[in-house]
C-alpha cells in the first residue's frame, strides 16, 4: 500500500463501510453485491489482453465473447434479480460497452412493459434464453429525439393481416441502434403506423432482421455497423434499410393501441405509453450519470493523493497535490456532485417502479411528471457528470491524457448519454413544456402536486428587491433546508419568467410555435433551475434517512459543498432576480472555502466507499493500493509497438533517407 494512501484512510472520520451500505441500500445488499463481484473476479474465463492495445475489430470480438459468457455465468449461478444481474455485469464492464447491453436494457424491458401477456408467452423466453437478441431501433439518419418527424412506415395489409415495413427514403434508414451491427436478430422498431389510409403515428414492432442458426439477414433486410465513433469500439451500432418487408399482425406490440383484423385501430388511453422503454432508460441514466462520475472522482483523487509536486513553503518537501486548494476547488465539488446524482438516480429507479406499477393499475395520474421529470434529470445530470468527467481527466494532469488512466475511455462512453434517449436541449425544453403547463393551472386557481408544488406559492414569492436584505433565521448558509429554500425560490421565478416571456411573445405573433422558439433560452433556464432544485431537494432529504452521526456529518458537508458551489455557478441568476445579496453571495464563496479544508481528510475515504474493485476501475491511476508509478511503467511496455526493439517502419522508411547522407 501506497503509504500516502494509507495515511489518508487511517485518517478518516468515518467508516467508509458504512458508508457504502447507505449507496447501497443496505449493508444486506452490499454483502450480496461483493458475493457477485468475486463470483467473477478471478474467473478465467472473463481474462482478456487490454482493449487498449487492440483494434476495433479485436475488441468487438472480446466484448461479444465476454457477453456469451456473461450470459452462460448468470444461468450457471442462477442470478435472475435485475439488480443482481447488474452488479454482475458492471464488475467486467470495465468502461466498455457490451454489444447485447441493448438486449437487457431496452429489448426486454419494452417486451416487459408494452407486449400482451400472449406476446410475452412467446416472445420473452426465447429473449431471455438468448435464441432471440434483441435491439431497438428507434433513431434514424435524418431523425432522432424529434419522434413525430420519424419516416419508417408499417402499413397494415387486412387480405393478409401483415404490416408491411418499409424505409421510403435514405434519411428513413434507421442508424445508430446499439447491437444492430452484427449482433441482434430481432429488433423492436419505432414506425409510422398505417391502417385504412390513416396515419396513427409512433407504434412498436418486434421485427425478426437474421435468420435463426445461420444468422443471415433476411430477404428485404438490410442491415450492417456504421463504422469507427468517438469511442463505443466494442458496440456495433447499426444500420437497418427495409424494402417493403412484411411481418404478421401480432408482432405490433399491443399491450395499449391496437390494430384488429380487419385494420381497425384501438387508441391507447395516453399516447405517451407508447414511449415507456425511453422513460424507464432515462431513468436508468440518472444513476448511470453517478457511477460514471463516481468513477471518475475515485480515480483523480486517489492520484491526488499519491501524486506529490512543486512546493507550498520553499524548501519543504513536495506536498501532495490533493493539498493545493485549487486542486481541493476542482474535485471535491465534483466529489459532492457525484453523491447527489447518486440519492437522486435511486429516488428516480424507486418513482420509476412505483409509478409504471400506478400505471399497470390505470393510473396514468403522475405520468405527465414522470416525463418530465426523467427528460430533465437526465439531460441535467448527463450534462453535468459529462464536464465533470472532462475535469477530472484535466486535473490529473498529463498521466490523465493516457488510456492507462482510464478517464479517456470513461469520458468516451459516458457522452454520448448526452445525445441518445433524447438530446438534452430537447429534453430540457420538454421539461420547460410541464413547467408552462403547471404555471398555468396555478394562474388558473388550480394547485399543483409533485415536484413543481412550490409553484402554488408564487403570490407570496413576489417580492421586492428591496425588501431583500438578509436570509429568514431558517435558511441560512449553514443550512441544507434554508439552501434547498433558496433553489425553490430560483426555481419559482425562473419559471415565472420564461411564462411570462412566452406569453408576451404569443401575444405579438399568431403561431405559438415561433413564440416558443423564441423563448426556448429562457425555457431551457428555467427546466435547469428546477431540475437544480430537485438534485438538492432530494440531496437535502436524504440527510434525514442517516442515523450515524459521523455519516451524517461528512455527508452534510458534501450536500452544503454541492448546494453552495451551484449558488457560485449561478451566481447571476441569484443575485438578479435579489434572491441574494452581493455580501451573501461572498459568503457563500467564503464558506466553500471552509468546507474544501473540512472534506479534504476524508476525500480518499469517500471515494473508497464507491466500492469500485481496481479491475472494474480499469485505471493505473486510481488503484486501491496507490502503487501508480512502478504500474504505469509495466503498462506502457506491454504496448505491442514494444514487442520488437526497431519497428519494421525503421527498415521501410527511415533507414533509406539515412544511406542517401
Amino acid at each position: 500500500m501506497n503509504p500516502d494512501l494509507r495515511r489518508e484512510r487511517a485518517a478518516a472520520s468515518f467508516n467508509p463501510d458504512l458508508l457504502t451500505h447507505i449507496l447501497d441500500g443496505g449493508a444486506q445488499n452490499t454483502r450480496r453485491r461483493r458475493e457477485i463481484e468475486n463470483l467473477i473476479l478471478n474467473d478465467p474465463d472473463f481474462q482478456h489482453e487490454d482493449l487498449n492495445f487492440l483494434t476495433r475489430s479485436q475488441r468487438f470480438e472480446v466484448a461479444v465473447k465476454k457477453s456469451a459468457t456473461l450470459v452462460k455465468k448468470i444461468r450457471e449461478f442462477g442470478i435472475s434479480d435485475p439488480d443482481e444481474i447488474m452488479w454482475f455485469k458492471n464488475v467486467r464492464k470495465i468502461n466498455f460497452v457490451e454489444p447485447v447491453s441493448v438486449h437487457f436494457s431496452m429489448f426486454i424491458p419494452t417486451l416487459l412493459n408494452q407486449a400482451t401477456r400472449a406476446q410475452q408467452e412467446k416472445w420473452l423466453a426465447p429473449a431471455r434464453g438468448f435464441e432471440i437478441i434483441g435491439t431497438y431501433a428507434q433513431t434514424e439518419l435524418g431523425h432522432g429525439t424529434h419522434l413525430r418527424g420519424l419516416e419508417t412506415t408499417a402499413t397494415y395489409d387486412p387480405e393478409t393481416q401483415e404490416f408491411i415495413l418499409n424505409s421510403p427514403t435514405v434519411t428513413s434508414i434507421k442508424w445508430w441502434p446499439g447491437g444492430l451491427g452484427k449482433t441482434s436478430n430481432h429488433a423492436i422498431v419505432l414506425a409510422q403506423l398505417y391502417t385504412k389510409g390513416k396515419c396513427y403515428g409512433l407504434h412498436a414492432f418486434i421485427v425478426p432482421l437474421r435468420e435463426i442458426g445461420t444468422h443471415k439477414p433476411l430477404p428485404g433486410i438490410t442491415v450492417g455497423d456504421i463504422g469507427p465513433k468517438f469511442g463505443y469500439d466494442e458496440m456495433d451500432n447499426g444500420y437497418l434499410k427495409m424494402d417493403h418487408y412484411r411481418i404478421p399482425r401480432e408482432n405490433m406490440l399491443m399491450k395499449y393501441a391496437q390494430v384488429k383484423p380487419d385494420g381497425t385501430y384501438v387508441k391507447p388511453v395516453s399516447n405517451k405509453l407508447t414511449y415507456g422503454t425511453m422513460v424507464f432508460v432515462r431513468s436508468f441514466l440518472v444513476g448511470e450519470s453517478a457511477r460514471a462520475l463516481a468513477k471518475a472522482c475515485t480515480i483523480a483523487i486517489r492520484y491526488s493523493a499519491v501524486r506529490r509536486q512543486s512546493e507550498i513553503k520553499p524548501s519543504e518537501p513536495e506536498p501532495q497535490i490533493l493539498d493545493f486548494q485549487t486542486q481541493q476547488y476542482k474535485l471535491f465539488p465534483l466529489l459532492a456532485t457525484a453523491y447527489a446524482l447518486h440519492f437522486v438516480g435511486a429516488y428516480m429507479k424507486e418513482t420509476y417502479h412505483r409509478i409504471n406499477e400506478d400505471i399497470g393499475h390505470g393510473d396514468l395520474s403522475e405520468l405527465p411528471e414522470l416525463h418530465a421529470l426523467t427528460a430533465g434529470l437526465k439531460a441535467f445530470t448527463s450534462w453535468t457528470a459529462n464536464a465533470a468527467i472532462e475535469a477530472c481527466r484535466m486535473a490529473c494532469g498529463g498521466h490523465g491524457y493516457s488510456h492507462c488512466s482510464g478517464l479517456p475511455n470513461i469520458y468516451v462512453t459516458f457522452t454520448p448519454t448526452c445525445t441518445f434517449e433524447g438530446e438534452n436541449t430537447v429534453m430540457m425544453l420538454q421539461t420547460a413544456r410541464f413547467l408552462m403547463k403547471s404555471y398555468e393551472q396555478v394562474q388558473s386557481g388550480k394547485l399543483v402536486c409533485g415536484m413543481v408544488s412550490y409553484l402554488n406559492d408564487l403570490p407570496s414569492q413576489r417580492i421586492q428587491p428591496q425588501q431583500v436584505a438578509v436570509w429568514p433565521a431558517s435558511a441560512d448558509i449553514s443550512s441544507p433546508d434554508g439552501l434547498t429554500e433558496v433553489y425553490k425560490l430560483r426555481a419559482a421565478r425562473l419559471v415565472e419568467i420564461a411564462a411570462k416571456n412566452l406569453q408576451t411573445e404569443v401575444s405579438r405573433r399568431e403561431s405559438k410555435e415561433v413564440a416558443w422558439n423564441l423563448t426556448s433560452i429562457d425555457l431551457v433556464r428555467a427546466s435547469e433551475a428546477h431540475c437544480h432544485y430537485v438534485v438538492v431537494k432530494l440531496f437535502t432529504e436524504q440527510l434525514l434517512k442517516i442515523q450515524d452521526k459521523s455519516l451524517q456529518t461528512v455527508l452534510r458537508n458534501l450536500c452544503l459543498l454541492y448546494s453552495l458551489y451551484g449558488i457560485s455557478q449561478k451566481a447571476g441568476d441569484f443575485l438578479q432576480e435579489s434572491i441574494l445579496t452581493d455580501a451573501q453571495v461572498t459568503q457563500v464563496h467564503q464558506r466553500i472555502r471552509e468546507l474544501l479544508t473540512v472534506i479534504r481528510p476524508d476525500a480518499v475515504a469517500l471515494v473508497d466507499a464507491f466500492d469500485f474493485q481496481d479491475v472494474s476501475l480499469g485505471s493505473v491511476l486510481g488503484r486501491y493500493d496507490g502503487n501508480v508509478y512502478e504500474n504505469l511503467f509495466e503498462w506502457a511496455k506491454s504496448s505491442p509497438l514494444n514487442k520488437t526493439e526497431v519497428h519494421e517502419s525503421y527498415y521501410k522508411y527511415l533507414k533509406p533517407l539515412q544511406s542517401k547522407l
